[in-house]
């Protein structure tokens, strides 16, 4: 079964923000634009087993997709959807809005440093990653789709959740886009902490700069440690899948090295909600075997056996 770790639905671009809606609608080169709306996330999902439902909110962009709406995505398939709270960790509410998100079922929290207009440890965030450590709450570090000029690049720097994970070594710490443009830190801070994984969105829909990461993380041994993500509504789940089992197509008649085909099968199939131990008692049972799918999208069954998963393993890997 299919497990898609970041996807995002709103009512309107709006609720990220004008800047970042306005990206949104210059960008969109989709026939009829990008549609984000929950009927479009449902149809868009057709296609996976499970997903995970993100909100998103910013101060400094007057950005909110609200605890509730999420709640509500989620009610309608709660044995296939769980809810992801969005949270800035600068907001002077954000222990009240975790609450909140916890009363309403929601099981992760999503932040953007980048977007929220904040250093990874700064002091207010390192007291929300206390907290949210001690409540065995997974924290997902994304950016909402797109650059914008307000948002601070520098901040989404991987590097600096080094420190966090080793001030909180139980946190569950996921980064999104494998950290890029920061590949590499991300594959090191992979390699070095238990507590830190990445996903797959945005980079799922550029082919070559996902061969060259997913095999970066093969060779140094830490390929168990990423998730599949459409990032929907910027990337289609049909497509990512079809681009992860379809990586290995670079190396068809050439010398360049291929990642076995059990690896990636594994990394769509990933089960989040055990992996990071999330409290979303619906989905904890579901498998990660089987096959999916109303889309037409089938890969090929194959072993399940992990004896050539990964190559190398990295002298940082502890």
């Amino acid at each position: 079964m299919i497990f898609d770790v970041l996807t995002r639905a709103w009512h309107s671009p709006e609720q990220l923000g004008f800047e970042l809606a306005e990206g949104i609608r210059s960008g969109a080169r989709r026939p009829g634009g990008l549609d984000g709306t929950i009927g479009a996330h449902t149809r868009a999902i057709d296609c996976i087993g499970c997903a995970l439902v993100h909100g998103f909110k910013s101060q400094a962009l007057s950005a909110v997709i609200p605890h509730e709406f999420v709640a509500d995505i989620v009610g309608r398939q709660p044995h296939r959807l769980a809810g992801i709270a969005g949270i800035d960790p600068m907001s002077p509410s954000w222990s009240d809005d975790l609450d909140h998100a916890k009363e309403l079922g929601l099981v992760g929290v999503n932040i953007s440093p980048s977007a929220q207009g904040f250093h990874p440890t700064h002091s207010t965030a390192m007291r929300f990653y206390d907290r949210c450590a001690n409540e065995n709450l997974p924290i997902f570090v994304a950016r909402p789709g797109i650059f914008t000029p307000a948002m601070i690049l520098e901040y989404d720097r991987p590097a600096p959740w080094d420190e966090v994970a080793r001030s909180f070594p139980t946190l569950k710490i996921v980064l999104s886009e494998i950290g890029s443009p920061w590949i590499d830190e991300t594959i090191a801070l992979l390699s070095k902490h238990s507590g830190i994984y990445a996903d797959t969105s945005a980079i799922a829909s550029q082919s070559w700069r996902l061969y060259t990461s997913l095999l970066q993380a093969h060779e140094v041994g830490v390929l168990d440690k990423i998730f599949f993500a459409s990032g929907f509504p910027f990337g289609s789940p049909a497509a990512a899948v079809e681009a992860i089992y379809s990586l290995n197509s670079y190396a068809l008649g050439t010398n360049l090295p291929s990642i076995p085909r059990a690896a990636l099968r594994l990394i769509v199939e990933r089960n989040p909600i055990t992996t990071l131990g999330m409290k979303a008692p619906l989905l904890i049972g579901v498998s990660s075997a089987g096959g999916f799918n109303s889309a037409g999208i089938s890969p090929t069954p194959m072993p399940t056996d992990r004896a050539d998963f990964g190559a190398s393993q990295s002298p940082y890997r502890r």
